[in-house]
């Protein structure tokens, strides 16, 4: 998905959130189930008549490809490692991380279990070991309680995510839409994103974050599909044989 743009979140005291709140009311059921097919062909006839523009890109993008990532932990470290370098040197490290755990699989344990020195030999940098280990800690003493996010509305969830080193509002969107599954998410501060509307929409310069919105207006409640299509479009130009199923790393 190319170069990303986050926000860096200072360190939080104690275990604060909305599961300490406790629910409200429309707060949704836990669920593993993929996104259905039935939601798919609804959003994307939805797109096509809401939006001319967005019906160009799928039928030069092609089907929906997305698929959830289900290990929420070692989702939110690949987005912490896609933060500010390319799709594919964020693969390059994730492979390098990998390999570096072994005979451990990516986890909390694994990951503090390493030097900082040992992680930074796998490509990460100085900054985003912290932010790894910060991931770490909050997930194995509870404060952040991946098991139970799914039935917190988007922006709880994101506030819940937020509290955790590195972790900003694009990086808790990528885990809403590749590992909730959550249908209406529009990222505007991701850069490809942006560069898409302003291709696709004509706009001289990157479109400004009211700009931005306008644009998605008719997409929703699929603001979500919408996205994943101005990220592929990105790779039909440069790459049509990257994995689109794989965002963001």
């Amino acid at each position: 998905m190319g170069y990303r743009k986050f926000l860096c979140d200072s360190k939080s005291s104690g275990f604060k959130g909305p599961f300490r709140r406790g629910f409200k009311k429309q707060n949704l059921k836990e669920s593993n189930l993929p996104i259905s097919q039935e939601t798919i062909l609804a959003a994307i006839r939805h797109l096509r008549t809401s939006d001319p523009v967005m019906e160009k890109l799928i039928d030069l993008a092609g089907p929906f490809t997305l698929k959830l990532n289900r290990d929420r932990f070692g989702m939110l470290v690949r987005s912490i490692l896609s933060q500010q370098i390319s799709t594919k040197a964020a693969r390059s490290i994730r492979l390098k991380l990998d390999g570096l755990l072994q005979p451990d699989t990516l986890g909390a344990e694994a990951i503090l279990k390493r030097s900082d020195a040992e992680l930074r030999s796998a490509g990460l940098s100085g900054q985003k070991v912290a932010y790894v280990k910060d991931l770490s800690a909050r997930l194995l003493d509870g404060r952040l309680q991946l098991d139970r996010i799914g039935r917190l509305s988007d922006e709880e969830a994101i506030e819940h995510l937020v509290q955790v080193k590195g972790i900003g509002r694009w990086t808790a969107q990528m885990f809403l839409i590749f590992s909730l599954g959550r249908m209406d998410v529009f990222p505007h501060d991701d850069l490809i994103v942006r560069s898409s509307i302003r291709e696709l929409y004509g706009f001289e310069e990157l479109p400004t974050k009211q700009q931005s919105h306008a644009i998605a207006e008719p997409w929703k409640p699929y603001s979500t599909v919408a996205s994943w299509y101005c990220w592929r479009l990105i790779d039909v130009k440069n790459d049509p044989t990257m994995d689109g199923s794989a965002y963001p790393v």
